[in-house]
């Protein structure tokens, strides 16, 4: 299976809640800060959630 690695590019200050907690969620918080989760459904929703913060990277296993 697919992975993801999903770098945050801009901070969450003055962001509303709901993009807050995706962020912490996804288990990142503070820019250039980068995780690797498994490409599911619901990482991709939470992707979409706050996509205007991070840049996405897919990595073939």
């Amino acid at each position: 299976m697919a992975k993801l690695r999903i770098t945050q590019k801009r901070s969450i200050i003055k962001r509303i809640e709901k993009q807050k907690r995706t962020i912490k969620a996804l288990g990142l918080g503070r820019p250039n800060r980068s995780v690797v989760h498994e490409d599911t459904p619901q990482i991709r929703g939470m992707i979409r959630v706050v996509q205007h913060l991070v840049e996405v990277e897919e990595i073939n296993d």
